[in-house]
């Protein structure tokens, strides 16, 4: 159980059968009456968002949220298919758990799955990979880091934008949350 006093943005909490993560809170304590916890919480299996109050000290069960290190080995037909690190059990996951992330996921990634009753989460990819340019226009000579932007496909298919003098079979870095350039890999 956890105290609605303990609340803070990320922590998990149980209510109605559902696991929800708290995405906002703020103490509220009026000159008159008693005090209060105005929250924004956001479903971990189905994305909505919802406002709710608790009274303060008010207790609520704490959601127990295991995180573990799995490999994705390969993919079956829409499937994912992740290996865990320290019993090899395979795990298959919906792309709609990963939602958009999946154009950043690549074969032998090491990522974290999140589970809830032996219920898939979601997943925490690495805030920055590694890919190989597969496909953009050749750059020219002269072309700087300053000089402007192409689009580039990387091996997993996602298109980033990318500055003029990287060419294809470049190694580049690139960050998951919103697919920004980050950098040449050294």
């Amino acid at each position: 159980m956890i105290s609605s006093n303990d609340f803070r943005t990320g922590v998990t909490i149980e209510l109605d059968g559902s696991v929800w993560r708290v995405v906002e809170f703020l103490h509220v304590k009026p000159g008159k009456g008693s005090a209060f916890v105005r929250t924004k919480l956001k479903n971990a299996q189905t994305g909505n968002v919802v406002e709710r109050t608790f009274r303060a000290g008010e207790t609520v069960p704490q959601a127990n949220i295991e995180k573990r290190t799995m490999q994705h080995t390969y993919k079956d037909g829409e499937e994912y298919v992740f290996m865990d690190m320290e019993t090899y059990e395979e795990t298959r996951i919906n792309p709609t758990k990963i939602g958009d992330r999946t154009k950043y996921i690549k074969e032998e990634m090491e990522v974290n799955v999140v589970f809830w009753n032996e219920e898939v989460l979601d997943v925490d990819l690495p805030t920055s990979v590694i890919l190989e340019v597969t496909d953009t226009d050749p750059g020219v000579k002269g072309d700087t880091a300053t000089g402007g932007s192409k689009p580039a496909i990387v091996e997993t298919g996602a298109q980033v934008m990318v500055p003029l003098f990287i060419s294809i079979g470049e190694k580049i870095k690139v960050d998951t949350r919103d697919g920004s350039y980050l950098g040449r890999e050294n």
